[in-house]
């Protein structure tokens, strides 16, 4: 039997080419299914985001891995492998959160963690009765020790940087976000022991823990920050802001080789957050700066994400979160546009309101760009939205932001390693930031 794990691209840039990414990491959940294949099974990874799609070569069995914004172009490949009656299965966050879309667009689809159904799908696959529908249960993440088979990366271009996985899912219930969606606000993580093990067999010093949040479980983090201490590595992930009320669990984290996280501040306004369901402890007066200044104070450069459109914001009060970044300096930052992903209450209550745009499916509808507003905000327009979400990216990532941005003793200058890592990874997001401005989902018109 040979199986066929796919990737997929997002779609086309706005001058009518296939998008390419450049900063393009490692698809560890195929690597992990890969890990869990037995190895009589022959296995191949190709990776639509920077190479073609070899249709016409023999395969047993197709599972595409589908996130919201990949749904388009993932059931263009499909169609391709079915209209060659080769099995397709689809599993990933779409398939959890959209089942009867993505049922109509395979020949089966799993929905949940694919771990806990993978060795079920394999054998119905090879006995030629695949089931409609697996519907997996909640596991810890690698459940008995597996090691994603990571040659199946080698010569694809991914960026230097070694994807692990500690934790999974998030215990918050924000009401925008697919993540809780999709894990029904359960957090599990793994054994400590089985992340180094894993750390120990490959050979990169520079990780990416993939984890939603890091540190939703803090004892389970300082035990796994503790046992990377010996290793000598330097990491990067996401956190949540609330994580520098714990000294220990900060210093350990330094310790451990942390270099940064992605921390979602997501807005000013506290009305917003409290509409939202974040559980960010926002400063009346001061906003987040006792934070920061916390975060800074442990050398920690962040990547800030902030979201935009909320009821209470205005074209005013997004320009105002621009000029607090700058203030802060922050080594790297996000603002996406609100998105209403589909099974989130977000989505839901848009959708109760009358105002959603794109037929509500703006993943499927070939007039949706990426990065533009697919519903319509409260106190502006959408094409005000969009157009102001773009001038904050647009001046974000200048030359005067850069410049006066990287001046930060605490962060960016405090070592060699940390000013290359502002300037390689600052020059990668900015040239991403126009190229994705304005792409179309998909390949097909």
């Amino acid at each position: 039997m040979h199986l066929t794990l796919i990737k997929p691209n997002m779609g086309v840039l706005a001058g009518g080419n296939r998008y390419k990414d450049t900063g393009r990491m490692e698809p560890l959940q195929l690597g992990v299914l890969a890990g869990m294949t037995p190895r009589n099974i022959e296995v191949s990874l190709f990776d639509d985001r920077c190479e073609d799609i070899p249709y016409e070569a023999r395969t047993d069995l197709v599972a595409i891995t589908v996130e919201t914004f990949t749904a388009r172009r993932a059931y263009e490949i499909a169609a391709e492998y079915r209209q060659r009656e080769v099995p397709v299965v689809l599993g990933g966050f779409h398939p959890t959160l959209c089942p009867q879309e993505a049922r109509a667009h395979a020949d089966s689809i799993v929905t949940g963690d694919a771990e806990a159904a993978w060795p079920e799908v394999l054998d119905d696959a090879a006995a030629g009765c695949l089931k409609p529908c697996y519907q997996a249960r909640a596991t810890d993440p690698q459940v008995g020790g597996t090691v994603p088979r990571r040659e199946l990366f080698r010569e694809k271009g991914y960026l230097p940087i070694t994807l692990v996985q500690f934790g999974r899912g998030c215990h918050h219930g924000c009401d925008y976000c697919a993540v809780g969606a999709y894990s029904k606000r359960q957090h599990t993580h793994r054994p400590v022991g089985d992340v180094i093990d894993e750390i120990r067999a490959q050979n990169r010093k520079f990780i990416f823990f993939v984890d939603d949040n890091i540190v939703a479980d803090r004892d389970a983090a300082k035990e796994l920050f503790r046992a990377l201490i010996p290793l000598k590595i330097k990491w990067v992930s996401q956190g949540t802001i609330d994580m520098v009320e714990d000294s220990q669990l900060m210093t350990l984290m330094r310790r451990s080789g942390c270099l940064g996280h992605v921390i979602g501040f997501e807005t000013l306004d506290p009305r917003n957050l409290a509409a939202s369901g974040k559980p960010n402890r926002l400063d009346l007066v001061s906003g987040y700066d006792e934070q920061i200044k916390a975060l800074k104070s442990y050398g920690l450069q962040t990547w800030a994400a902030f979201t935009l459109g909320y009821d209470c914001d205005t074209v005013e009060s997004l320009r105002g979160i621009l000029d607090f970044s700058l203030r802060h300096k922050f080594t790297f930052s996000a603002y996406n546009v609100l998105m209403p992903y589909p099974g989130t209450p977000f989505y839901e209550r848009m959708k109760r309101e009358d105002r959603l745009l794109y037929d509500g499916q703006w993943w499927l509808h070939p007039q949706y760009r990426v990065n533009h507003a697919s519903f319509v905000p409260a106190l502006m327009s959408p094409e005000a939205l969009t157009a102001t979400a773009f001038d904050i990216r647009k001046r974000w990532n200048g030359p005067l932001s850069l410049a006066k941005r990287f001046l930060d003793v605490r962060t960016n200058l405090r070592s060699v390693r940390s000013a290359a890592l502002f300037w390689s990874y600052n020059s990668l997001f900015r040239s991403e930031t126009f190229r994705k401005q304005n792409m179309s989902l998909g390949y097909t018109p």
